[in-house]
């Protein structure tokens, strides 16, 4: 299966719904949560990667090119009935520097995404909707 990899693929800059005056509540994860550790992608067309730090507090430390993030989020515990976990992102911190694709990312920004885990648990898409065709992206778990 091919996915379409968008010039960035950073949370704050490519997410499908976005909002900066929007009602966020951070989720606390248990540790066995499989979306806990950390993510990347390489984007060997833009000779770069992408890597997600999800952790149990609630919060995410993102790397893009020269940008650094930190971010709260809110993920669903449990996938959906079509199999989806629904990920909610709100950018806390920022250092101004651009990302992959030259872009920065402002402070405050809201995104919307759904994830669908591989049966490993060793990756993961990253989808605009619950649905397979909306998926844009695919991070492996790094060890």
């Amino acid at each position: 299966m091919k996915f379409r990899l968008v010039a960035s693929l950073t949370l704050g800059v490519i997410l499908s719904s976005t909002a900066f005056a929007q009602e966020f509540t951070r989720t606390p994860l248990p540790s066995n949560h499989p979306l806990v550790g950390t993510w990347r992608i390489e984007l060997p067309e833009q000779k770069c990667f992408e890597e997600y730090e999800l952790r149990t507090d609630g919060t995410k430390l993102s790397e893009s090119g020269q940008e650094r993030n930190e971010a709260e989020f809110m993920i669903s515990l449990k996938p959906s009935a079509k199999g989806f976990y629904k990920w909610m992102d709100k950018i806390t911190k920022n250092n101004g520097m651009p990302d992959c694709s030259g872009a920065t990312t402002p402070v405050g920004h809201v995104a919307e995404n759904f994830i669908r885990m591989h049966s490993s648990g060793s990756k993961f898409l990253l989808c605009e909707a619950e649905d397979m065709s909306s998926c844009f992206a695919e991070f492996t778990r790094k060890r």
